[in-house]
């Protein structure tokens, strides 16, 4: 199989395990319902992002490994997070450490001998807090959600022991302290003695039984249960406690009255960093509360700040989870998923089978290929590993236990959805099929239309207050919104109706009225917002804002995007774009140049006002400006000057043209400074730049 090959059925995986995961999200953090276990969930992120670490082109600004979570679940108040909650990344090896480790000091441009200091510290397997005081008190508590937004949760963390109500000594006037709230495992055994006792369900393990006592609403029924909490992060703080180190401010948290991992330790190379985790994990039965790895943080706060963030997660920071473990079960059947872009996934059900602490019933099969692969058949006794101490996947099949009946697995060739045809594209480049199977009947297939929907109305896109999941789908299947154009035309409908909205079951004047308002509220939209909203493949939140920023406008993007053929100076205009590339670059053109799809904007477009996004930092004096740094950087990697252009407002190229303002030359810069006096671009070396910004260096 050629590269491009190989890429592509790679590209068709991605997107499928991206439907995937996406929608056991939604099921888990805003239902508070999970459909599959955390293992088999765990299975698909881990796939995931295996498939982004051999294709770099899959991890654009739209993938799940860059974001957190999910929204708030409906039936909390909601807390917006002062500085984001982000993830982390994952690391399952020592190579994968030593890699950890030489980015870090690649990106600070340091040697690969010079000495870095982390903290490395058990990685507690339980549920992110938030705790917010203001000159000492306690005032909110929030979940992180889906790290912007989360859950408050503020009466009930009040019942927890751990989380004192009032700072001791001198603390700053603001502090936002994070942690984990979690419970032991004496704790958890005792707790579900009393639902036993009680003919109430058990609990599955200690984060699951910490998670559901924490997100309760009566906090009468947290009190009761036995909850902890460890503090090791935090947010915003004004000042910041006096320290200057990752390890100096969780010692001001002691000192603040919380509870600190006394297993916290500073390592300084590598070879420290592993030998701590393997004392951690020769430990880890007897600590008396579950862990599932270590986490590494740098521990110079300034060398953070340098760092900074990609997306979903610090760059200073990892976890290193714990090597797999592994059992078998039986496969008893296989069940098709549709997705929202129409991806057929089938779905593997198991015996349920308990393999490090957690019980497995389902686990993904990818793709008919996958399952063709592995020669996996129902009836199969199947090898289940999962990888990291929480992530599940079929390894392959007991030979030698597989029935006499068993028979080969064919995907069906109809969507279980909609009963249109499932289809294989055929690649007329190579003539391989498609390594996914798709439902034809984008129009009227439910499975895709809702979810579709179900993005457009999200907190990051229109945000409408009202028109969640169950929403969506209840409307869609009145046939009142099929299209975005719908939503803004349904109290115009409504009032022309002979059956009202008020009248059906869950609505009254009161709720419909307020969904108008909000569908109302919504008709202006900043453009950045407007472009996610889209959906379109690989523009997420990120890129969405880089599209925005560059383009400026709705009608700019669009025009280019039409014109944007391959080779085309109008695709090298997206091309260039500084973290678009070709890959997102022919995303946007395929979707622009889709007939549907312009139909469809022309009637949503015609009911909204789309309105400029605001400069960041607009009174930078790069602000609006379109910036190419090139050559070699002695006072900051090239890395760290873009972040910061991008933060004052700029916007970042990759090439010369008649448009670029600004280029910042290094040493050895070469053909791109040639261009720019050519093109009488006004260029300026490293240390005009740090003048210009007012960011000079000793």
């Amino acid at each position: 199989m050629s590269k491009s090959d190989e890429f592509s059925r790679a590209r068709e995986e991605h997107r499928q395990l991206g439907e995937e995961i996406a929608a056991h999200d939604r099921a888990y953090y805003q239902n508070d319902a999970p459909v599959v276990s955390d293992a088999e969930y765990d299975s698909l992120r881990r796939r995931y992002e295996a498939l982004e670490a051999q294709f770099p082109e899959l991890a654009g600004e739209d993938s799940l490994s860059k974001k957190v979570g999910a929204a708030p679940a409906e039936k909390f108040a909601k807390i917006t997070h002062a500085v984001p909650m982000l993830s982390l990344g994952n690391i399952f090896s020592d190579d994968e450490l030593e890699d950890f480790v030489a980015r870090v000091k690649r990106f600070l441009g340091l040697s690969a001998e010079a000495e870095v200091a982390f903290t490395a510290e058990p990685k507690i397997d339980g549920l992110s807090c938030s705790l917010r005081y203001e000159n000492g008190l306690l005032v909110s508590a929030a979940t992180r959600g889906d790290g912007l937004v989360g859950e408050d949760v503020t009466a009930n963390v009040r019942t927890i022991a751990d989380i004192p109500h009032r700072l001791a000594g001198a603390t700053p006037q603001i502090l936002d302290v994070r942690g984990e709230v979690y419970m032991g495992h004496a704790d958890f055994a005792a707790l579900n003695a009393r639902q036993a006792a009680a003919e109430k369900p058990l609990f599955a393990n200690p984060r699951n039984a910490a998670a559901g006592s924490l997100r309760q609403l009566d906090a009468k029924v947290t009190a009761s249960r036995p909850l902890r909490f460890f503090a090791y992060a935090w947010g915003a703080t004004e000042p910041r406690p006096p320290a200057d180190t990752q390890l100096g401010v969780v010692e001001a948290f002691g000192a603040y009255g919380f509870t600190v991992n006394p297993l916290t330790v500073l390592c300084r190379s590598a070879a420290a960093m592993l030998a701590h985790f393997r004392d951690i994990e020769g430990r880890r039965a007897s600590l008396g509360y579950d862990i599932d790895g270590v986490v590494y943080k740098v521990n110079e706060l300034a060398l953070q700040q340098r760092l900074g963030f990609v997306s979903r997660a610090p760059r200073w920071a990892v976890a290193h989870k714990f090597p797999a473990e592994k059992a078998t079960s039986v496969l008893r059947g296989i069940e098709i998923q549709v997705g929202r872009t129409g991806v057929l996934t089938p779905v593997a059900r198991l015996d349920p089978v308990t393999v490090g602490g957690v019980v497995v019933s389902n686990a993904t099969l990818h793709n008919e290929d996958e399952i063709a692969r592995k020669d996996i058949r129902i009836g199969d006794t199947v090898i289940v590993q999962r990888a990291g101490d929480v992530i599940p996947q079929i390894l392959g099949v007991v030979a030698e236990k597989r029935p006499a009946d068993a028979k080969p697995y064919t995907m069906p060739d109809v969507c279980p959805a909609c009963g249109s045809a499932a289809l294989r594209e055929i690649d007329p480049k190579t003539g391989e099929a498609d390594v996914a199977r798709r439902c034809t009947g984008a129009l009227v297939c439910p499975a895709q239309a809702v979810e579709k929907l179900r993005h457009f109305c999200s907190r990051n896109a229109f945000d409408i207050e009202g028109l969640g999941d169950k929403q969506i789908a209840f409307f869609f299947e009145r046939g009142l919104i099929k299209t975005p154009a719908d939503i803004f035309t349904l109290q115009e409908r409504d009032s022309k109706s002979l059956t009202r909205i008020e009248n059906f079951d869950g609505f009254g004047k009161v709720s419909t009225r307020k969904l108008f308002d909000a569908i109302e509220a919504q008709r202006e939209i900043v453009l950045n917002r407007f472009i996610f909203a889209l959906g379109i493949r690989h523009v997420g939140e990120t890129n969405a804002i880089r599209l925005a920023r560059s383009f400026e406008t709705f009608e700019a993007l669009r025009e280019v995007a039409r014109q944007a053929a391959p080779d085309s100076e109008a695709r090298k205009r997206i091309n260039d774009i500084d973290g678009i590339g070709e890959v997102v670059a022919e995303a946007v053109a395929d979707f622009f140049t889709e007939p549907h799809n312009e139909q469809a904007l022309d009637a949503l477009l015609a009911e909204v006002r789309i309105v400029p996004m605001e400069a960041v930092k607009s009174d930078s004096p790069v602000a609006g400006k379109t910036v190419v740094f090139t050559g070699a950087l002695q006072k900051m990697t090239r890395d760290e000057a873009k972040a910061m252009a991008e933060r004052l407002g700029a916007k970042v190229s990759s090439s010369i043209s008649k448009k670029t303002d600004l280029l910042v030359a290094g040493a050895d810069a070469g053909s791109k400074l040639a261009k720019a006096r050519e093109l009488g671009v006004e260029t300026i070396d490293e240390d005009g730049w740090l003048k210009l910004v007012g960011a000079e260096q000793a």
